[in-house]
């Protein structure tokens, strides 16, 4: 089974570097652009099924990646959302640096240990409910069949970690840029293994910065 796990594209928050989690943040421009060059790449891969996170930015990602003859193969799962930052949410960086600036300096270099303020999440509970949804997504599906999967910074790094087996400390060591491939193969979700990783050459030169600013 081939699992083709992407970020959606890019929204006015991004841009800014604003914490969005779960607040429904529409695409940009750009990111229009670069879910429809997302869906030019794709038109001639077989996809047999697709999944999003119901946010609209990754819903219309994934409706624009799989174009209109494709588009009753999505459905949306609550799993994929994105982080809850809690408070965060819809503040620069630099506003958190002045409002929480241990938990900030925690976030960037022990992002495990961080429970987001004001009712958010920690990335163990993203961790627990973005794995089943991806098994969700993953069963019944043959040795031979595609799986499309739209979601989020976040989703995407811990399902990852989980993948390749590292911590989830390790959360930054590679990166997830707007609408960027993550091609993962295996017969279960304990069997996957990662085959490309973070692949956006549909919008971005091979040394080339897909920037993204904030989750």
């Amino acid at each position: 089974m081939r699992i083709l796990l992407a970020r959606h594209g890019e929204t006015p928050w991004n841009a800014e570097g604003r914490y969005q989690g779960q607040e429904d943040i529409a695409l940009s421009p750009v990111g229009i652009g670069q879910a429809e060059a997302l869906g030019e790449r794709l038109r001639h891969t077989r996809i047999d099924r697709a999944v999003a996170s119901p946010l609209q930015r990754a819903c219309r990602t994934a409706e624009l990646a799989l174009g209109p003859e494709r588009a009753a193969l999505l459905t949306l799962d609550e799993g994929l959302r994105e982080i809850g930052h809690g408070s965060w949410e819809g503040l620069l960086a630099s506003e958190i640096g002045e409002r929480h600036p241990e938990l900030l300096q925690a976030w960037r270099e022990a992002p495990d240990t961080v429970l987001m303020p004001g009712g958010g999440e920690s990335l163990q509970h993203v961790a627990d409910r973005a794995w089943p949804a991806l098994a969700r997504a993953m069963d019944g599906l043959g040795d031979d069949d595609t799986l499309l999967v739209v979601a989020h910074d976040a989703v995407n790094r811990v399902i990852l970690c989980r993948v390749l087996g590292i911590p989830l400390s390790r959360l930054w060591t590679f990166r997830q840029a707007p609408t960027t491939l993550n091609l993962l193969e295996g017969g279960s979700p304990g069997t996957l293994e990662v085959v490309r990783l973070n692949d956006c050459a549909h919008h971005t030169p091979l040394f080339g910065e897909a920037v993204h600013r904030a989750l």
